[in-house]
C-alpha cells in the first residue's frame, strides 16, 4: 500500500470515529487511536481552528536555556529540509520556535504553531505535541492522522523531556513539517535530542535545586537512616525512606518539614506517626540567596506511642468585641461554644498546642501567630481551660481600643475571677492609637500581681511589617506558630467530622470518599473559616444522609493563580454545575451552556477546574 492509500484509510477510520466511537480503528497505531478517542471524548472541534495565546509564557526558562544549545544542533542537521522545530512547556504552549526555511515559517504561521499558543490535546485533538504530553511517550502524527482537519496536511514528531530526578514531563520538542516530506528518521532525531536536552537539564540545574540535590546526596551518603528532600516541585527520599515510611507518611514528613523550616534552618525533633511511629528529625534548610530552595531531612525511626488527647474545655466565657467592661458582656457565657479546632494528629499542630500549654502553666504572656482562620484563638482557650478547669476567658478584638477604653477603673471588673485568661484579638490591626492603649493596659495587667494570663493573636503576614502592633510586642515571653490546613492533611477528616457536628448536632451527617478527595485537594486559603462555610453550604443543599462532591461549593473545584471576580466567580460556578449535572462529559457540558466547546476548554484552564 502506497502512502497515498493509506492516507486515505486512516482519513475513512478517522471519520468513522467521529459517528461511531466502537469504529476499527486498525488503521492507525493504538497510540493515535487511543488519542483520537480521547479527543472525540473532549468534543474536540474538527473544522474550526481555536487555538489559545499564552502571555505569560517564560521564554527564557531553565527548560529553553537547556533545549537552545540542542536546538541549534538539531538545525544544522535539518537544514536541507523545510521544517519548523518547536519547544514547549508541560502545558503545551509554545515556547519557542526556530524554521529551517521561511516557506515552513509562513506555512506553521497560518495554524499558529507560534511562541505563545497552545497546542493541547483537549483543545486541537491529536497532534504531535498535545498527545505527546498525553501519552508521555515520543508520537509521530502524520497527515490525516491528525484529529483536525486544518492539520492534516502536516507531519509532526514529538517526543518528552524528562526531568532528570523526578522523571515528570517538562516540556515537548517537536519536529513539523509537510506530511509528504515526514521520514521516520525524524522520530529517531526528535527522540535522541529530547533525551539530550534532559540530561542539560541535569547539568544545568537551577542553583536552588542543585544546592538541594547535593545536600541530598551527602546525606544519603553518610547516613543508614531515612534521607528526605522535599523542595518546590521536586521530592526524593532514598531507599531507607521507602522502605520506612508509606507514600502517606512521607507527605505527613513534608507537611510537617514545610511548617517546621518556615522561619529555622536547623532542627532536631520529634514527630509521632498516626501508626504509633516515632520519628526523629534532623532537618536543614538550603537557601540559596534570598531564596528557600527546600528542606533536607534525616529521619531515624524508634519505638513510640501515639499522641496524648486534647483536653476537654470545661468553661467558656466571652465577650462580644467591644462592648465596655461595665456592660456585662464581657462575663456573659455563651449559648453554644466556639467552633472547636478538632482532635489534632498533626505534629505541628500538636506542637503549637504543647507551647500553649507550658506558656499557660507557666503564667508567661503567649503570642499566638498564624493565617487568618487557622484555629488560633480557640487553640489558646481550649489549653488554658484544659490547664485552669475553674478559669473563665475574655476577649477583647483590636477595634475596641478607642480612646475610652478600659480606664483604671475596669481593673477591678476585669479581674473579679481567681483565674482569668484575658486573649487581646488580631493585634496587628491595632491603630497607632489603640496600640499605646493596649500597650497601658497590658502595663497595669502585668503589674497588678492579680492572677491573669495574657494572650494575644496575630496574622503572621504581619509579622515582618512596621504595623502599631510591634509597641506591644515585649509584653509577650512566647510566640507559637498555629499551621494552616494545608499542612494539616492528617486532620482534614477529623475536622471535617467536628464542624459537621458543630453544624448539626442532632443529626448524622457523613461526607463521601469522593467529596473527601476533592476537600484534601483543596487549599482552603481561609483556613477553618472558609471549610466551615463550605460544609455549612453542603449542609444546606444535603440536609440529611451522606454529603456528596456535589454538595460542595463550586469554588472547591478551582485553583485559579489570582483572586477571580465576582462575574468570572459566577462563571466559573454556573461551568461546574453544568459539569456536573453532565457527569464531566465536557461535550454535553458545552451543549447545556449554550457555548462551543473550544470555549468551555478554555474557560475550564482560565479558571483552573479540576476534572470532575
Amino acid at each position: 500500500m502506497d502512502r497515498l492509500e493509506r492516507q486515505v484509510q486512516i482519513a475513512v477510520a478517522r471519520e468513522q470515529l467521529l459517528h461511531n466511537t466502537r469504529a476499527d480503528t486498525s488503521a492507525v497505531s493504538e497510540v493515535v487511536a487511543a488519542s483520537w478517542r480521547r479527543s472525540v471524548s473532549a468534543g474536540v472541534d474538527t473544522g474550526a481552528l481555536s487555538v489559545s495565546f499564552h502571555a505569560d509564557i517564560d521564554t527564557a526558562s531553565r527548560l529553553a536555556r537547556c533545549a537552545q544549545p540542542v536546538i541549534d544542533r538539531l538545525h544544522g542537521e535539518t537544514s536541507d529540509l523545510a521544517l519548523v522545530i518547536a519547544l514547549t512547556d508541560n502545558r503545551a504552549r509554545i515556547l519557542a520556535r526556530v524554521d529551517t526555511s521561511s516557506q515552513a515559517g509562513t506555512l506553521f504561521d497560518g495554524v499558529h504553531l507560534a511562541p505563545g499558543f497552545e497546542y493541547a490535546e483537549g483543545v486541537l485533538g491529536t497532534n504531535g505535541v498535545g498527545s505527546t504530553l498525553e501519552s508521555g511517550q515520543p508520537v509521530s502524527v502524520v497527515g490525516t492522522e491528525h484529529f483536525h482537519e486544518q492539520l492534516q496536511r502536516f507531519a509532526c514528531t514529538g517526543a518528552p523531556i524528562l526531568d532528570p530526578v523526578s522523571g515528570r514531563i517538562e516540556g515537548v520538542l517537536d519536529l513539523s513539517l509537510l506530511s509528504r516530506h515526514w521520514n521516520p528518521v525524524l522520530h529517531s532525531l526528535v527522540r535522541t535530542a529530547a533525551h539530550d536536552i534532559s540530561r542539560n537539564l541535569l547539568i544545568d540545574r537551577s542553583q536552588s535545586q542543585q544546592a538541594l540535590f547535593e545536600t541530598y546526596v551527602r546525606a544519603d551518603a553518610r547516613t543508614r537512616h531515612a534521607v528526605l528532600a522535599f523542595g518546590a516541585s521536586i521530592e526524593m527520599a532514598n531507599a531507607a525512606a521507602q522502605l520506612a515510611f508509606t507514600p502517606q507518611e512521607r507527605s505527613v514528613i513534608g507537611d510537617h518539614a514545610r511548617f517546621v523550616f518556615a522561619n529555622r534552618h536547623k532542627a532536631s525533633e520529634n514527630l509521632v506517626l498516626e501508626s504509633g511511629k516515632v520519628v526523629r528529625l534532623h532537618g536543614t534548610r538550603i537557601v540559596v540567596g534570598t531564596d528557600i530552595a527546600g528542606i533536607v531531612v534525616v529521619a531515624e525511626v524508634k519505638a513510640g506511642t501515639g499522641l496524648a488527647p486534647t483536653p476537654e474545655i470545661t468553661d467558656r466565657v466571652l465577650p462580644s468585641p467591644s462592648a465596655p467592661l461595665d456592660s456585662g458582656a464581657h462575663r456573659t457565657g455563651l449559648a453554644a461554644p466556639p467552633f472547636r479546632a478538632g482532635r489534632a494528629r498533626t505534629a505541628a499542630w500538636c506542637r503549637a498546642a504543647d507551647d500553649v500549654r507550658s506558656s499557660v502553666r507557666e503564667r508567661h504572656p503567649v503570642l499566638v501567630q498564624g493565617e487568618t482562620g487557622t484555629g488560633k484563638f480557640t487553640l489558646v482557650l481550649e489549653q488554658f481551660h484544659g490547664v485552669r478547669c475553674t478559669g473563665r476567658s475574655l476577649s477583647f478584638d483590636a477595634g475596641s481600643f478607642d480612646a475610652k477604653a478600659y480606664e483604671d477603673a475596669d481593673l477591678d471588673v476585669l479581674l473579679a475571677a481567681e483565674e482569668t485568661l484575658c486573649v487581646f484579638r488580631n493585634i496587628d490591626e491595632l491603630s497607632t492609637e489603640g496600640a499605646q492603649r493596649l500597650d497601658e493596659l497590658l502595663t497595669r495587667l502585668r503589674g497588678s500581681g492579680r492572677n491573669v494570663q495574657i494572650a494575644a493573636t496575630l496574622s503572621d503576614a504581619a509579622v515582618g511589617s512596621g504595623l502599631p502592633f510591634r509597641q506591644v510586642l515585649a509584653h509577650f515571653k512566647a510566640a507559637v506558630t498555629v499551621p494552616p490546613i494545608r499542612f494539616r492533611a492528617e486532620d482534614i477528616p477529623a475536622l471535617v467530622s467536628e464542624i459537621l457536628h458543630a453544624l448539626a448536632p442532632d443529626r448524622e451527617l457523613r461526607v463521601d470518599a469522593a467529596a473527601m478527595a476533592v476537600i484534601r485537594r483543596y487549599p482552603w486559603p481561609r483556613n477553618l473559616v472558609q471549610l466551615r462555610e463550605a460544609l455549612a453550604h453542603a449542609v444546606g443543599r444535603r440536609p440529611a444522609g451522606t454529603i456528596t462532591r456535589e454538595d460542595l461549593p463550586a469554588y472547591c473545584y478551582s485553583h485559579p493563580r489570582r483572586q477571580l471576580t465576582t462575574m468570572e466567580q459566577a462563571e466559573r460556578d454556573t461551568i461546574v454545575s453544568a459539569l456536573q449535572t453532565t457527569e464531566g462529559n465536557r461535550v454535553k457540558a458545552a451543549e447545556f451552556l449554550g457555548m462551543s466547546r473550544s470555549s468551555l476548554y478554555r474557560k475550564i484552564e482560565r479558571f483552573a477546574i479540576t476534572t470532575l
